[in-house]
Formats: C-alpha cells, structure tokens, sequence
C-alpha cells in the first residue's frame, strides 16, 4: 500500500489527511495519508526510513523554508518563493529521491485569479510568512504590484500603521496572510482601516475557518468582494496529487 502524509509541528487538525483518505476511499486507492508530527525538521530522515512506502508528504508550518536543504531537486517555482508544500518521494535503487513543489501558488493564483478585474493593479498582502513568498509570486504572476504589510520595521515592508486611505484606494487587493482572525479567536482580525474600503476592493483572506472571518465581514460590509481560502486548499491538495503522480509540467 502506498504512503502519503503531512509534516509539521503541531499538526492538530489537518484537512489534508481527511481530504486524501476520503479521496482514496472513494476512488478505490490503495492507499493511506497520515500525519508525521515532527519536532525539528532533522526528523524527517527517521520519518522516511520507517515509512518506506512513502510517495509524497505535504509539508506545513513551520518546515516550509527548512526542508529545502533536505531535498535532491526543487521546482523553478519553489526555488524562486523559497518556500517547499509538497514533496514527491522516489527510489531509485537504495537511493531515495525527494524532489520539492509548491501548490500553495497554484492553489492561490487558480483561486483569486476569476476575481481580478482591470482595476485590480496592487496588493497589499498581510504577512511575511511562508505563505505570504507564494501569495507574491501568484500575485505578480498576475501582473499586480505588491507589498508586505508587517508589524515590524521591515526593508521592503510597510507597517499596520502606516496604512492610510489613499493607499486602501491604490492597492485594493488586500490578502490576510496571518492567523488573525481564526477560530477560536473569531473576534480579532488585521489593523487596517476599513472605513476605506470600498466596492473597488478585493480581500481575500487565507483562513478558511470561520468560513467568514471578521476581516471579510468588514470588507463585505463595505461593498468589498471577499472571499476564503477553502477553494485555494482544495485546489492545493489537487496540485499535491498531481506532482507525487508525476503529471506536473516538469
């Protein structure tokens, strides 16, 4: 029986492995996905050498930038976010291969990309974790503009603070990339001036849980198109299968 699983620390709830274990279920796979709760990425090793029937894992918070060093091979892509979601586990003789993606852009850009309209020329994207490198790259992909938004004095980055109206007007592309605002602490959600908001506006928050956030109410409240990151994690998972079959664009 193939193997397939998620790395990372802590994992608790994990739509991934209710996603691929329903998916094999229902199309006669045989196969399962399990979690590997890791605490330093250095257990990775140990991991694979006690699964040995292992096709692919997924990879989350926070070993997204670490598990680079561990790979053979890292997709174009990957290599210019920085950032690996999911690997592709191959055996060649007694050797293993691991070869790193990213389906987080592509789950994104395949996500956002019906709403943008002409408009839509800059972003604002909150964050600078490891999710935020493949919310830029799919951004620019599209053609907008982008920055950082960070708590912190950052080269490159502007701070919560310093968010005017006159910048919600020229970037209405905003993209909660932090864990504001989600469950339980449904009452919270980014520093932004909302009252700037308008029907020109797009905020597209990474959570999917609540499945609307007070970010996307405030925004909705205002005429703003909003929308979750379900439809991006569902599209991911699709990507995920995809590169540990092999049918990516190589």
């Amino acid at each position: 029986m193939d193997k397939y699983g998620l790395i990372g620390f802590p994992l608790g709830h994990s739509f991934s492995k209710n996603y691929f274990n329903q998916k094999f279920a229902d199309e006669n796979i045989d196969a399962e996905y399990a979690n590997y709760e890791i605490p330093n990425i250095e257990n990775l090793s140990e991991v694979l050498d006690l699964n040995p029937e292992l096709k692919g894992l997924n990879v989350t918070i926070p070993y997204k930038e670490k598990v680079i060093s561990y790979l053979d091979n890292i997709s174009p892509e990957a290599r210019a976010i920085g950032a690996v979601n999911v690997i592709r586990i191959t055996h060649k003789g007694k050797d293993t291969i691991l070869k790193g993606f990213n389906s987080d852009v592509i789950g994104f850009t395949r996500s956002i990309e019906p709403l943008i309209k002409p408009h839509h020329k800059k972003a604002l994207i909150l964050g600078t974790g490891g999710a935020s490198k493949a919310i830029n790259y799919g951004l620019k992909s599209l053609g907008l503009e982008t920055v950082f938004v960070s708590r912190y004095e950052r080269p490159g980055t502007i701070q919560y603070q310093n968010i005017t109206p006159e910048i919600i007007k020229e970037y209405n592309v905003i993209v909660n990339c932090t864990p504001c605002g989600m469950y339980p602490n449904v009452d919270e959600c980014p520093d932004i001036p909302y009252d700037a908001l308008n029907d020109k506006c797009l905020l597209y928050d990474l959570l999917y849980n609540p499945d609307e956030t007070l970010f996307m109410k405030k925004g909705a409240a205002k005429g703003a198109v909003v929308k979750n990151g379900l439809e991006m994690l569902l599209l991911q998972a699709f990507a995920s299968w995809e590169f540990w079959n092999g049918k990516e664009q190589e």
